[in-house]
């Protein structure tokens, strides 16, 4: 019988080359998942050796409000970003949850709903009139001064009666860091200034920064008319410029990016002990379907400005406009929220 009519010789060659393809493919996936799973123990790595933990975030248990055990605000997750200018003594104290001469400069609520399709931060105006707890009325921003951060956790959750499951603290020293890892950072400005910090000079319009420019950027109010408001939105603006470079394909999909972007920028960033490297590529990995476009921001709304008894001037809280989105962080609602306030 010849090898036309289907010898034998002829199959068992055929089934040989049929386990060597085979073998080849069950390969190749095997080394991708070792190299992904290095990849990743080498992400976790870099954070874990880089970042520095909060000794003390949350305040007593007993005076936080509960996270509720049923319904989409259970699944639902909510982290609290402070921001610093500068490193000093006093920033070590506050992060040790003692008194100190610390104010918050930056204070963002970033609710992150239960079916991930979003990403919400709330800025604070640091000047909100508030009541801090043990201590009265005064700026949002001076909790920080009084407690350190629990301080600042108890009374940002006392005023939307609900729980804040994690806690970072960003040196501003960060954003010129991860502007730079990213080579660049396309902002669209929306109102031209030159700033007082490196005396950078930033048309209206989208343009490119380096990481000082950056810095420059998120960090100047003196040269707007309603100062820190225009910065919060400056601020606001860069993160979400930020996301939109980070989360796409051409960078998520660059190994060497992802692994400089958390090595070089982890220094800057104090996290709570229960923020670790695994709970991170959890949440991010949850995340996995998030682009920029799908980052929603805005400033808590206020009742402008005014003076309090003792002559400070303050930010003036718009109570009615907290309790709406205290009942849309507990309902998971953030979105139907945004859009009946007419907030984009």
């Amino acid at each position: 019988m010849s090898e036309g009519d289907g010898a034998p010789g002829s199959a068992r060659r055929r089934r040989n080359i049929g386990r060597g393809v085979l073998w080849s493919v069950l390969a190749v996936f095997v080394i991708a998942a070792v190299v992904s799973g290095l990849f990743v123990a080498n992400l976790a790595h870099n954070f874990d050796a880089n970042v520095q933990r909060l000794p003390t975030t949350f305040p007593n248990d007993v005076s936080r409000p509960v996270k509720p055990t049923q319904g989409p605000a259970s699944n639902a997750e909510n982290i609290l970003l402070l921001g610093s200018d500068s490193r000093s003594d006093d920033v070590d104290l506050a992060e040790q949850g003692l008194p100190s001469n610390q104010r918050s400069d930056t204070m963002m609520w970033v609710h992150i709903p239960a079916d991930r399709k979003n990403i919400y931060m709330i800025s604070i105006m640091r000047d909100t009139w508030v009541t801090i707890p043990g201590h009265g009325e005064a700026k949002i921003n001076a909790a920080m001064a009084y407690g350190g951060v629990p301080l600042v956790v108890q009374t940002v959750e006392g005023m939307f009666n609900s729980r804040i499951d994690h806690v970072a603290v960003v040196d501003f020293e960060g954003f010129k860091a991860v502007t730079d890892v990213l080579g660049g950072v396309t902002v669209n400005v929306p109102i031209p200034f030159t700033s007082t910090h490196g005396n950078y000079t930033f048309p209206a319009g989208p343009q490119k920064m380096t990481g000082d420019q950056a810095l420059g950027f998120v960090r100047e109010r003196y040269a707007f008319v309603d100062g820190d408001y225009q910065r919060v939105k400056d601020q606001q603006i860069f993160l979400k410029a930020v996301l939109n470079t980070i989360l796409t394909p051409s960078t998520l999909g660059n190994p060497i990016t992802v692994t400089n972007l958390v090595k070089d920028v982890s220094p800057y960033v104090k996290v709570d002990q229960d923020l670790t490297a695994p709970t991170l590529a959890a949440l991010a990995l949850s995340l996995r379907g998030v682009r920029g476009s799908d980052v929603k921001s805005f400033t808590l709304p206020t009742l402008g400005t005014g003076t309090s008894a003792d002559g400070q001037s303050i930010v003036l809280r718009d109570d009615a406009a907290i309790s709406a989105i205290a009942a849309a962080l507990a309902n998971d609602s953030m979105g139907s929220y945004m859009a009946g306030a007419g907030l984009h």
